[in-house]
């Protein structure tokens, strides 16, 4: 081999994995081990499609350099070898196959073009010949050029972070102030009306639900319906192009580019909800339309001895073999390239359990965390886990290795167990209001591990919470069979909308009750987007199906609906306020010598302290605690909670030197009330109470 050939061979071996254009040209390059051959496909704007042989590159990468394409032109793989399902192999040439890597997708799937690789109706041993190329996405070649000038990520501390979890389309699509034509898109996001909506509340992050190119279920398409959710994802690098204004030509991207650096400006970090635990190509009845047919038995988990079926620890026919080396690097490099190039702050990740199942089950020292922790671009960014998926022993809140938060799914279910008015749930309750120690206390990890959180997109919103005992997903076609029956919900008194006074005024009070729980609780708060103008989504507690006006945001406030927002802010900014909320360490019952106080106190009605016996006692429904602040400010705060269906006398506790109670906040009243002249203060039913402890001015 000559010098020169030496030299162009490691420059094919370190060419990144997918499409890049240099200027000139494109650089292909697609990885299979078990592949025989693989062509690339490039189409005009016609759809006349040009077939190029790639080489053999070494260390299973395909690759080839084609001159004069430039961005905008559409591409694709077909890739040769033995279809041999029981063996876990399901190459199909007569399938067009999207590029893991591509930076842009365009078009859509056409459920009635021959997408499967085997025969429909069939055994899926069968082969099908049918061409599908007119009816499936294809990538698209981008120039990865875009001025970001100045941007910068806020980098808000997670201490001080207060995430708005929300659905790119819903926000916006009904907005009236927001042009029509960028409305539920990646532009409408950032629109001024839009922007101050958020910045007003006074949130720093946006989680947006996903944003990786998905396509909807065929079982929706028969129903008329979408995956509007977006958790069937196809492309891992490609913005949607469901949200884009501009086209789906590699404008999407630039599109994408500038909301992000539009939300840094306004001081809001992007925090993308990921999914790679699983593809949008289901099990093995599922269609081929890029993994599957690039190299099955390698992308994806095989039971072992069957390698015909998949391992389903989603709930969605499939898993990723993150188990894979190669699998893991496609994975990582997606991560990278949302940091680096789409400069986004963090991710949500989606089961992610799954991504740290090995042979025996979940392993917090799996290979996904070890790679995760040690790169230098991936360890600095927000990092959240949904700890669970639904295979065995999937439910693993807690057991996250350091770097990573987690969605507390316990700290939502007792809450609403709490303001329900169930017995025995005070001992717990303590336990989530101060960060979950039971759960966090270990391997180096403190309360900011904990997303607090009472709603997510998945389930009731907030207001239905309090209004529905019953799910009503009639809507989704599967006969109210969907979404779960387990809700923690409580109608108040009626279910649905009503015209009851008393009602009404009791689901305002349990929302404001929610709210300022959730905020005043030690850990990091995620509000889930409408909870703070009351958004209804009619009772449906799985509306992943419904892009239409069951889930988009109706933005005809009432006054109502605008107190509620303007209530949300304030409990965000009294949580600002005092960093006595906003603890990067646990409580440890620790008394300072100067205030005589311990860090925190939990006290009964009678302002004595809690028993053992009080914490069990199956009817107490009511808490105080008493948060000390340092000597210097003698910032104290009283939180005083009651879920009883009665009002109760509180005593206050007695504070060395001279000062007095200040009520900050209290949901049973729109505004403070009068500040308690004497020892006790009532606290009317199912409300909540926040004082702070005045220090006299010396003269």
């Amino acid at each position: 081999m000559t010098d020169t050939a030496e030299a162009e061979q490691t420059t094919i071996e370190l060419r990144p994995l997918g499409a890049h254009w240099d200027g000139t040209g494109v650089h292909f390059s697609l990885y299979s081990q078990n592949a025989s051959g693989v062509e690339l496909c490039l189409f005009d704007d016609d759809g006349t499609e040009q077939r190029i042989p790639l080489e053999p590159a070494g260390h299973y990468v395909w690759r080839a350099y084609i001159k004069d394409v430039h961005p905008g032109r559409r591409y694709g793989y077909r890739v040769s070898g033995g279809y041999e399902p029981n063996a876990g192999h399901r190459f199909n040439a007569n399938k067009l196959l999207l590029d893991p890597y591509a930076r842009a997708i365009a078009g859509t799937v056409d459920p009635d073009a021959p997408i499967y690789g085997y025969i429909p109706g069939d055994s899926d041993r069968t082969f099908d010949e049918g061409d599908d190329a007119a009816g499936v996405p294809k990538g698209v070649i981008i120039d990865p050029h875009f001025d970001w000038g100045d941007d910068a990520p806020p980098r808000t501390p997670l201490d001080r972070s207060v995430i708005y979890e929300v659905h790119v389309k819903g926000f916006t699509q009904q907005h009236p102030d927001i042009p029509e034509e960028i409305r539920g898109t990646y532009s409408g996001l950032v629109h001024p009306a839009a922007l101050e909506h958020l910045t007003r509340l006074g949130v720093t992050a946006v989680e947006l639900l996903p944003v990786h190119t998905t396509i909807d279920d065929p079982a929706l398409v028969e129903r008329g319906l979408h995956n509007y959710w977006g958790y069937n994802t196809l492309g891992f690098f490609a913005p949607d192009a469901r949200f884009s204004s501009r086209g789906d030509g590699g404008e999407q991207v630039v599109e994408f580019k500038e909301m992000v650096k539009t939300l840094h400006a306004a001081g809001l970090e992007v925090i993308l909800d990921v999914v790679y635990n699983h593809t949008c190509e289901g099990n093995e009845f599922g269609p081929t339309l890029s993994l599957r047919g690039i190299d099955n038995r390698n992308y994806y988990r095989l039971v072992h001895g069957n390698e015909r079926r998949y391992f389903d620890y989603t709930g969605t026919g499939n898993t990723l073999a993150t188990t894979n080396p190669q699998v893991l690097k496609l994975v990582m490099d997606s991560l990278r390239y949302w940091v680096t190039e789409m400069h986004v702050d963090g991710f949500r990740f989606d089961l992610a359990a799954t991504l740290g199942r090995g042979e025996r089950g979940f392993d917090p020292s799996a290979p996904f965390f070890h790679v995760i922790h040690q790169d230098p671009v991936l360890s600095q960014v927000k990092l959240i886990a949904e700890p669970w998926d639904i295979g065995a022993d999937g439910y693993q809140v807690g057991h996250f290795p350091p770097l990573w938060s987690e969605w507390n799914g316990k700290y939502r279910d007792t809450v609403r167990r709490f303001w329900r008015g169930d017995d025995s749930s005070v001992d717990e309750l303590a336990y989530r209001l101060t960060g979950s120690s039971d759960l966090y206390d270990r391997r180096g990890r403190g309360p900011l591990a904990s997303i607090n959180f009472i709603t997510a997109h998945d389930g009731f919103t907030l207001t239905d919470l309090v209004s529905y005992n019953e799910k009503h997903n009639e809507a989704n076609g599967e006969g109210n069979a969907d979404g779960t029956d387990d809700n923690l919900s409580w109608n108040c008194g009626a279910e649905g909308p009503t015209d009851d006074p008393e009602i009404n005024a009791l689901r305002q009070r349990q929302l404001r009750n929610f709210l300022a729980t959730l905020f005043f609780s030690q850990g990091v708060p995620m509000i889930s987007g409408g909870a703070e103008i009351g958004r209804t989504q009619g009772g449906n507690n799985n509306a992943y199906c419904q892009d239409n006006e069951i889930s988009w945001f109706n933005w005809k406030l009432t006054d109502r609906q605008r107190a509620l927002y303007d209530y949300t802010r304030q409990v965000i900014e009294l949580r600002q306020r005092y960093p006595a909320f906003r603890r990067r360490s646990f409580f440890r019952g620790d008394v300072d010598e100067r205030t005589g106080l311990s860090d925190i106190t939990w006290l009964r009605t009678d302002g004595e302290q809690m028993t053992y016996d009080d914490w069990f006692t199956a009817w107490v429904r009511s808490l105080g605690i008493l948060i000390a602040g340092d000597a210097e400010t003698q910032e104290h705060l009283l939180l005083l909670i009651n879920a009883h269906t009665d009002s109760v006398p509180y005593a206050l506790p007695e504070m060395s030197g001279a000062g007095q109670w200040e009520i900050l906040l209290c949901t049973d009243h729109d505004t403070p009330p009068t500040p308690p002249d004497g020892p006790l203060i009532e606290l009317c039913a199912r409300s909540l109470m926040l004082l702070h402890w005045a220090v006299e001015a010396s003269h």
